[in-house]
């Protein structure tokens, strides 16, 4: 058993080195992008006007959480409102639009969505309105603030100048406060797109576009990894372009971290993973 844990252990020290990823150049966004851009790194959006969607999912940090004396412990971010957390580590915001809408396959196996549970958001598409099994957590004040059009008129001068050009003037009505929350998360979802977010920089994606050669070890790794490894039966790495996943969902067996703080304030609270987002309701 030691034996093939070191080897495992190997093959995916070998692996991680190709997948290290480089500062992204200057991409050029669209204006629709640029917006979600402004809005994603915008703390007015929400409750109590100091948290944005960066706050945790930090391009600094591989679009997740950027504090790492969390990350050591609970994992779990305070969010706008004081004492407010949700039950999870921020998943990152890189690469989410590309998996696809939650289904139930006809072997049974649930595929695609976004966050750590696929029915928290049903579709992929950023900071859209979730489905009704799984609501945004409240910590991030999402409720309130679509109740006041998700502060239309919080965002600052340049961003509703640039908010009004994209969607038009009509977008302003009081009238259309739903249409300017769902563009919002629209916008969102156009910059989690972007090159910019989703920019496959990493030394294995230089090395498919003939940018750069791995090394002996990390072709070593890559092979145990395609191979005797069988890593690569759930982490696709086919195509030009992989995202070392099949968008489905397996039960780790994990134990509960006792230091995440929906536990230490509800110590009786099990987390059900995916089973919570295939509740009726």
């Amino acid at each position: 058993m030691r034996r093939k844990f070191v080897f495992l252990a190997a093959a995916a020290c070998a692996v991680l080195t190709m997948l290290v990823v480089t500062v992204p150049a200057q991409v050029s966004l669209t204006p629709k992008e640029q917006l979600g851009k402004d809005i994603f790194f915008d703390e007015n959006l929400s409750l109590n006007y100091n948290q944005s969607c960066a706050t945790c999912h930090g391009p600094e940090a591989g679009w997740t959480g950027p504090d790492s004396l969390i990350n050591a412990h609970g994992t779990v971010y305070e969010g706008s409102i004081p004492g407010a957390f949700g039950d999870r580590k921020p998943p990152s915001a890189a690469y989410a639009t590309q998996s696809p809408i939650f289904h139930l396959e006809k072997k049974g196996l649930f595929v695609g969505g976004n966050f750590w549970t696929a029915g928290r958001r049903a579709k992929p598409s950023g900071a859209r309105r979730p489905n009704r099994q799984r609501p945004v957590p409240e910590s991030c004040g999402a409720g309130a603030a679509r109740c006041r059009g998700a502060r239309r008129a919080g965002l600052r001068r340049r961003v509703r100048r640039l908010f009004r050009e994209v969607w038009g003037v009509v977008i302003c009505d009081p009238a259309n406060v739903a249409m300017a929350y769902d563009n919002i998360g629209y916008s969102v979802a156009a910059y989690e797109a972007s090159a910019e977010v989703n920019a496959f920089t990493s030394k294995f994606d230089s090395s498919k576009k003939g940018m750069a050669k791995l090394t002996k070890e990390e072709q070593a790794g890559h092979a145990l990894f395609l191979g005797k490894a069988k890593c690569a039966k759930c982490h696709i790495a086919n195509g030009q372009r992989p995202l070392f996943t099949d968008y489905t969902f397996d039960n780790l067996g994990l134990p509960k971290n006792p230091e995440n703080p929906v536990y230490v304030a509800n110590p009786g609270y099990v987390d059900i993973g995916l089973g919570d987002s295939c509740q009726p309701g």
